[in-house]
Parts: structure tokens; sequence; C-alpha cells
């Protein structure tokens, strides 16, 4: 039913567009105490067998939505009505910004990806920050909060405005991401790299711990696709060092030629990051060699082409303990989590391991040996 909605409706409509339509049906929906309890029921069943422990949090599963669809924190409920078990908002900046200009968002259907150069368009994390204050749970779920630099902070005083947004929303995080990865704004890959990577996380933990003193708030940082193998390496290495809790791997990729597009042209070669379907080989690449690098030391997220249980459960045979998915939602729809929990369930009963975190990084210690 949602795959003929979507190429009747969605697809006629400008991606951005439809995307704030669905968005606000989504908040109705869980605004109605009747309607989200029925929504619930239908495509957020809970199994108890996929029950997940991470970051020292416990969550229903191992699946949930990646940053970039809920920037203000505006649909944390009804995204936990829909089934996923944590929810990662933002990315969140320290200033607000309405990002870059429009068209900047773009389906390539045929590929089952997107592009999007949104440019971290968001209200700042004074406003989030507000939000998910006054906040009052309808559904329980984990909420991560991703922050990255304002677009006019020189990369010089990008700690500093890290740093900002890190004092006003670790309280209200369950877990807090760095994302230095995104394609979209100036100079912030840049960022990945060792030199400048490790006063960054440095200048952030610090922020949190003096910030939030009653709980050790984990610290996540999300990394690119694109880096070279070595550089991988490199980040696992110092994540280990500076006692970071995570990495999400990966965010989007400005790669094309390489990924066998089908998509027209003219699509192809718009400007930003391309996630989806595409990306999946890689992104299954880097966390496997992160896994081989760090182990279980720290908890590995998995994101980036995630479309189905299968992929999911690729994820975490290579090493992930949390999956995520944003892209494959808007073609698969609102059973999307439904039918990836069920998947999983269906996958771990079939398997050898009794539990999901012994499933965790088999398959890389398998090739290891």
């Amino acid at each position: 039913m949602y795959k003929l909605f979507f190429q009747l409706v969605f697809k006629r409509m400008d991606p951005e567009r439809a995307h704030y339509a669905a968005f606000r049906w989504i908040r109705l929906a869980a605004r109605v105490p009747v309607l989200r309890t029925f929504v619930a029921a239908a495509l957020a069943p809970r199994y108890k067998e996929l029950r997940t422990e991470a970051l020292g949090l416990r969550m229903h599963g191992p699946f949930g939505l990646a940053a970039g669809f809920d920037k203000n924190a505006i649909a944390i409920d009804g995204m936990a009505m829909l089934g996923f078990d944590h929810v990662e908002i933002g990315t969140v900046t320290g200033e607000p910004q309405p990002g870059n200009p429009k068209k900047r968002l773009f389906r390539l259907v045929a590929d089952r990806a997107l592009i999007n150069r949104m440019g971290f368009n968001n209200e700042g994390s004074a406003a989030v920050a507000e939000r998910l204050a006054a906040r009052n749970p309808v559904f329980r779920t984990t909420v991560g909060v991703n922050i990255g630099k304002t677009k006019v902070v020189a990369e010089a005083d990008a700690a500093a405005d890290y740093v900002k947004s890190t004092e006003r929303l670790a309280a209200h995080a369950d877990y807090l991401v760095v994302n230095v990865s995104s394609p979209n704004t100036p100079g912030l890959r840049n960022l990945q790299a060792t030199e400048s990577l490790r006063p960054l996380l440095t200048a952030v933990r610090e922020a949190a711990d003096r910030t939030v003193t009653g709980r050790r708030v984990p610290l996540l940082v999300k990394i690119a696709p694109d880096l070279a193998d070595e550089d991988v390496d490199a980040v696992a290495d110092l994540a280990v060092e500076l006692g970071l809790d995570g990495i999400i791997a990966t965010n989007t990729t400005i790669a094309r030629e390489s990924l066998g597009l089908k998509s027209p042209a003219s699509l192809v070669q718009e400007t930003g990051g391309l996630s989806g379907a595409p990306l999946k080989e890689r992104s299954l690449a880097v966390l496997g060699r992160l896994y081989a690098r760090v182990g279980d030391r720290i908890t590995l997220v998995g994101v980036g082409g995630i479309e189905n249980a299968e992929d999911a459960w690729q994820r975490i045979l290579a090493g992930a303990t949390l999956v995520q998915g944003y892209s494959a939602f808007i073609y698969e729809g609102p059973f999307y989590a439904r039918a990836i929990h069920k998947g999983l369930a269906a996958r771990l009963a079939a398997s050898p391991y009794a539990t999901l975190a012994d499933a965790v990084g088999a398959e890389t210690r398998k090739a290891a040996k």
C-alpha cells in the first residue's frame, strides 16, 4: 500500500516538501492517544530476544533512526511509535541556521538513494535544548543528540562551538554524537584528521562531564565512508585512546563513479552527500575494519544502506551493536522498523547464537582466524 502511495503521491512531490508532509502526519498521529496506541501496537511490536544493552543503556532492540530526519527534536514520540528503538536527533549546531539554498534534497529512485546538501538546517542548540527539557515522553525510547559545527564558525573555533552545544544539550541526551563527517559544511571533514579530532573530542568530553555530574553521557563520533583505510584505523585507535564510547559508521558519501548508479546523470551529478543502498558495501567494509581494530572495547553503530533485516543482520555480524536507518525509511514507509525487527528475530532464531550480543562481530572474528 505504501509503495503505491509513494509512486502516486510522494514521488511526484518535491522531496523536502514530502518530508515535511510526512513529518506532520507522524507528529499528529503521536498526539492522539487512541490513534498512537493503535499505531504502536501495529508497527512497534516488541521481541524479547532483541533487547539490547549498549552504551550503558537498555533498549527494546538494536534498530534506531539515524540523525538527519528529526533535526529539531520535534517528533521523537512519533518515531518511537513507528518502532524505532532509539532516535538520534540533529544534527544540531551551536547557532540556528537555515542551511543551504533550496533545492537541496534529491531522490535517486532507481538506486533507492538520496542526495542531500541540507547544510545542517536547524533551530540551534539553545532552542533544541529548551524543547528537550520540556518534553513529556509518551513512549520510552533512547534519545541520541548529534551535534555539528555552525557554518559561519571558523574551523579554528570549531571546538568552542561544539562545546557550546554540549553544555546546552548533554543533560538531555542519552548519548551524544560529534558529527565531523557531513560533506555539506565547508571544512567540517577536515576535523576527522586525528590532530584536529583529538582536541575536539577531548573538549566535548570535558564539557559533558562538567555539565552533567550525576551520570556519564556516552560520547560517540560519526565518520565518513570516504576515509582511507589507514585513516579509519587512526580514528579507531584515537577512540580507544580517549576512552570514547562509540563510533558511528558511516555518514553519507561524496563518491559517485564507483557506485554503479542507475539514475539520470542530471541527478547523480548533484553535489552533496549520497545515502541509501549504494552506500551499503563501503559502509559495511568500514564497520568490519573498525571492529577488527577495536573489538568489544567500544560500541559500534552501523548505518548506511540498511534497507532490510538482512542488511541489519550483516552489520551485527560485522561488529555493530546498534544499527540505524534513514534513507530506506523514505522508500519502505511506516512498516520499515517492524520488518527489520521481525526479520532480525527470525535470523537470530535460525542462527547458532543464543543472544544478539553473541552475534555481534561474529563474522569479523571468524575472518580474522
